[in-house]
């Protein structure tokens, strides 16, 4: 029962994806700021890349399982036992080889887009159909009451006989889902997918082939989902030492500085309730944003400013800069129509710079408008498996539109 225990916390599926997140992003940064020589065009490069991708992600698996036993998140290992304290490290660690291989699997061509998105998506939307369609009863003192909303909507106006009184019950609950967290999640998905519109469209030619004329978008969110996904890195990371150390040395002043902890009443999970760790969480409900307006501030600051910077390094290290779209296009031997070859760059400066850091605040007003309104998963959440379900519609397309024959960048 022990070592069941780690699922029910939900650690499996975080200890999976988290280290393969983590070993991706760290690779990727390594190589885009030329710490580590990686030429993309030699087959040899990127296998070993990839090797190392993996072997990272392993390694941060087996030492983040070992940190989570050490630390007591199950229970003491006097209490465990060393048997099962090797068995937990075991289910946690094969958790996370699980998900490279599957990872691997779709980076090999047997499915389609990334497999760290796919899983990230899968996760969210899992959590946003448990929370509003879960049967599971849970006793909030005011009798037993079903955590999904949808199904306590309907139990509510079936049991209760004021059925005025069951609906604002059910659209208001306190601590559980409920039918307004519901809404303003879909509400933030429409949001989202109409953001995703808004681009600026350079025309581009052919030098070699005449009449052969194309584009080249330069969409709003210019960086996708990579500043929520290296915010939510960070975050979790700080979560992850944060916890530790507090189990561990709680009352020492640089340790609560970093974030005080304490167990959910409802949910049962460890919550910040101090510390950075605290200030870097979005408010639970308006409720807390008045009763402490310095913390929603600081979060709103804190998302902004962070995603901005996060999506103009991203585009420095990817690959994805002026000056690199620039190099690409003449290498395709593309120009752009009323502009010398020595003026690309500075015409690509004039909107890609400008695309990704405000690309990135809109992200983080996004997320953060998410959170205020009480959405289901989280902004961060929402954000990721919205921009990440978008991003397969659009390699739908892609692949619909190279059937039919059509050119295209």
């Amino acid at each position: 029962m022990r070592v069941i225990l780690a699922s029910n916390r939900g650690t499996v599926m975080e200890l999976g994806i988290t280290p393969i997140v983590t070993s991706g992003l760290v690779m990727q940064l390594l190589a885009g700021s030329k710490i580590i020589e990686v030429d993309n065009n030699v087959r040899e490069d990127r296998a070993l890349l990839n090797g190392a991708q993996k072997l990272l992600g392993i390694l941060i698996a087996v030492g983040e399982a070992v940190a989570y036993v050490l630390s007591g998140m199950y229970g003491s290992v006097g209490q465990l036992g060393v048997g099962n304290a090797i068995l937990i490290i075991v289910q946690l660690c094969f958790a996370g080889i699980i998900v490279i291989c599957l990872d691997e699997l779709l980076q090999k061509g047997y499915g389609l887009g990334s497999g760290i998105s796919l899983f990230i998506a899968t996760n969210i939307c899992e959590s946003i159909i448990w929370k509003a369609f879960s049967p599971t009863t849970i006793n909030s003192g005011r009798g037993a009451e079903f955590e999904g909303a949808v199904i306590a909507l309907f139990h509510l106006l079936i049991t209760r006989s004021d059925k005025v009184r069951a609906l604002r019950e059910a659209f208001y609950r306190q601590n559980l889902p409920n039918v307004t967290n519901l809404l303003a999640t879909v509400l933030i998905f429409l949001i989202v997918i109409y953001f995703q519109g808004f681009r600026v469209v350079l025309p581009v030619r052919s030098k070699n082939a005449r009449g052969q004329q194309g584009s080249y978008p330069i969409k709003l969110f210019y960086t996708s989902n990579m500043p929520i996904i290296l915010q939510s890195a960070l975050v979790s990371n700080l979560y992850f030492i944060s916890q530790l150390l507090h189990r561990k040395y709680s009352g020492n002043f640089l340790v609560d500085l970093l974030g005080k902890w304490k167990e959910s009443e409802y949910s049962g999970q460890s919550v910040p309730v101090g510390g950075i760790a605290y200030y870097v969480t979005a408010p639970s409900s308006l409720a807390d944003m008045a009763a402490n307006p310095f913390h929603a501030l600081f979060y709103l600051v804190f998302m902004l400013t962070a995603c901005a910077l996060f999506s103009k390094t991203w585009i420095e290290v990817s690959g994805s800069s002026a000056r690199d779209v620039a190099k690409q296009l003449k290498e395709q031997q593309m120009v752009m129509p009323g502009h010398r070859d020595s003026n690309l760059q500075k015409e690509l400066n004039r909107y890609i710079p400008t695309a990704a850091a405000f690309g990135g605040m809109c992200i983080g007003a996004l997320t953060v408008l998410a959170d205020f309104m009480g959405a289901i998963g989280s902004g961060t959440g929402i954000l990721l498996a919205v921009t990440i379900i978008y991003q397969y519609f659009e390699t739908f397309e892609k692949e619909k539109a190279t059937e039919l024959g059509l050119f295209g960048f």
